[in-house]
């Protein structure tokens, strides 16, 4: 055994005078490093949980990045791409991406049910009727989208099955609670379009993620409904007038929404801005409609425009055939209809003389299935994500053949202010880290120069002895490493502990509002506590070496007469 390190063991295991004098000032150099390990391992854990479980939820409710049309500030508000399948192979086939699928948003408004509140004024009953409304953004997704972070948070319910294009909604527990829903019920929703729709969705799933402004916001849907709802697209239709011309010829338009409004119509013979014609068939036949718009030539040439949309009406002639469409029932000017559906696209018309006509509406589906919001795309290496947006553009570069421009944009230009704050953070824990060991590092600087002073006679007999300055100086530090790592133990014991119990227990709960979690969140991490207490312990023993210098000041002959 080193002869340095066995009297340095001796020595502080042992028991003197000089232990009453030392002793005080030992605990509180020891009680200081307990503190900095407490202090920095909760600081470390918080901080790195804190980052990490904000930034997981961030992206959960979106992605690591979008791809939207160029020009486009707003995710929640972007105009709408046609879907490329190539370029849509192409990025997801490139090595780091985990997953693409599509997206696009709507805004709405959901109405809870009506709650009649009864009471009596001056002995006569009334009631009071009362509904909450909640404005969000409703995120529609593809049957690509990863589920795994809100199944993760799901506290009720399931996630929605969008395979037959059915109207369910997965909301958080923040609305759920302000509209009073639960898992099964219904919630109006209100969607503001060319034609102001409300529908009835069906509450599936409930879900909590602590991230208070998101969770405010965001429920998801099926991408299919968001398309239909954002009027993208064209949908084409053709109806019959409700009125007739003097000359007993039915009026036959079309009923066109989405686009940009300026519709053009091929009603067989190539594009055309007529809107209808008058009719009155004399055999079966077919009528077929191609619609879409236009921004300056009727043809669409060298234009970008919504992708034409097809419907048909189906006539079926009956009786004498050849006589005029005048109606055998008017009511106030307005043709009289036999429905044959409880649908109302199946009709007929009597005419006068015995003629009727038989309509079938058969609409188009609308072209709004072509059209998205963007991809947005996941990746595994989060910190490797500006590598793989150069890989995307190199991509969109070769396969965007749409007369589109593409932007990018990374979750941490979408959250800037958010991600800027989280960076800010990193400065605060060094700052922290810094100022804890400094202190360790002054107390225990502190506490050495008081065991030199103590032990002034040991070191002058040990200098006569023959023993060398450095020798004396390490029996010292060892002493010093002794007391450090004795109080790193503690400091790791109390300070691993606490993040334990808040971890499983959550005794210090937040305000979401203000922090986004509703819970101080801990992640330890093996290798930053590793290198925490190998940085303290080299810092501090380190740090040692001057102070210890004040050996080498020290008389044999002066230091044997120290009394």
């Amino acid at each position: 055994m080193n002869k340095i390190y066995f009297i340095a063991q001796k020595i502080h295991a042992g028991k003197n005078e000089d232990k009453k004098v030392s002793r005080p000032i030992t605990r509180i150099s020891r009680s200081s490093i307990v503190l900095a390990m407490i202090i920095n391992i909760v600081t470390i854990a918080v901080v790195t949980g804190f980052q990490n479980e904000v930034k997981e939820k961030v992206i959960g409710f979106g992605s690591h990045a979008t791809l939207v049309k160029a020009g486009e500030q707003s995710t929640f508000e972007s105009a709408p791409i046609v879907y490329n399948d190539s370029l849509f192979d192409a990025i997801k086939d490139i090595p780091g991406v985990k997953n693409l699928h599509r997206f696009a948003y709507k805004p709405v408004m959901l109405q809870s049910d009506p709650d009649t509140n009864f009471y009596s004024i001056q002995g006569i009953d009334t009631f009071q009727v009362q509904q909450e409304i909640h404005g969000a953004v409703m995120k529609g997704v593809s049957d690509r989208y990863d589920w795994t972070f809100f199944k993760n948070h799901l506290i009720a319910g399931k996630i929605p099955s969008f395979d037959s294009n059915n109207y369910e909604l997965l909301l958080s527990a923040t609305i759920a609670e302000k509209l009073n829903l639960d898992v099964g019920e219904n919630v109006r929703a209100f969607f503001v379009k060319e034609t102001p729709i409300k529908l009835n969705f069906k509450v599936t799933g409930i879900f909590k993620t602590g991230l208070q402004e998101f969770d405010d916001q965001v429920i998801i849907g099926d991408l299919e409904n968001v398309q239909r709802l954002n009027d993208w697209g064209i949908q084409s239709a053709i109806r019959i007038a409700d009125t007739i011309t003097k000359d007993g010829q039915l009026v036959i338009y079309a009923d066109c929404r989405g686009g940009n409004g300026n519709y053009r119509f091929d009603w067989g013979e190539g594009y055309e801005t007529a809107r209808g014609f008058t009719y009155c068939d004399v055999k079966d036949t077919t009528i077929q409609l191609i619609a879409s718009d236009y921004w300056t030539y009727i043809n669409g040439k060298g234009e970008i425009n919504a992708i034409p949309d097809t419907a048909y009406l189906h006539v079926k002639v009956e009786g004498n055939k050849y006589l005029p469409c005048y109606p055998k029932k008017m009511a106030m000017g307005e043709i009289q209809r036999n429905y044959l559906n409880a649908s109302g696209t199946e009709f007929s018309i009597a005419m006068k003389g015995g003629k009727k006509l038989i309509f079938k509406y058969e609409d188009g589906d609308g072209s709004h299935t072509n059209y998205i919001g963007g991809y947005e795309l996941e990746t595994d290496h989060f910190e490797q994500l500006n590598t793989l947006i150069e890989r995307v553009k190199k991509a969109i570069y070769f396969q965007s053949n749409d007369g589109y421009d593409y932007r990018i944009r990374t979750i941490k230009e979408d959250q800037s202010e958010l991600f800027l704050w989280l960076d800010f953070l990193d400065l605060n824990v060094m700052i922290i880290l810094i100022l804890m060991i400094l202190i360790g590092v002054i107390n225990m600087g502190s506490g050495l120069l008081v065991l030199i002073i103590t032990k002034t006679q040991l070191i002058g007999l040990l200098k006569a002895l023959g023993a060398t300055n450095w020798s004396i100086r390490k029996l010292f530090l060892h002493q010093a490493v002794f007391i450090i790592v004795r109080g790193m133990i503690i400091g790791n014991v109390i300070g691993i502990g606490l993040c334990l119990i808040q971890e499983f227990f959550t005794v210090i709960p937040l305000n979401p509002e203000v922090y986004y979690l509703d819970a101080v969140p801990i992640e330890l991490n093996f290798w930053f506590i590793l290198f925490l207490n190998l940085g303290t312990l080299v810092v501090c023993t380190a740090a040692l070496i001057v102070p210890s210098y004040v050996i080498t000041k020290i008389s044999p002959i002066k230091a044997l007469k120290f009394d």
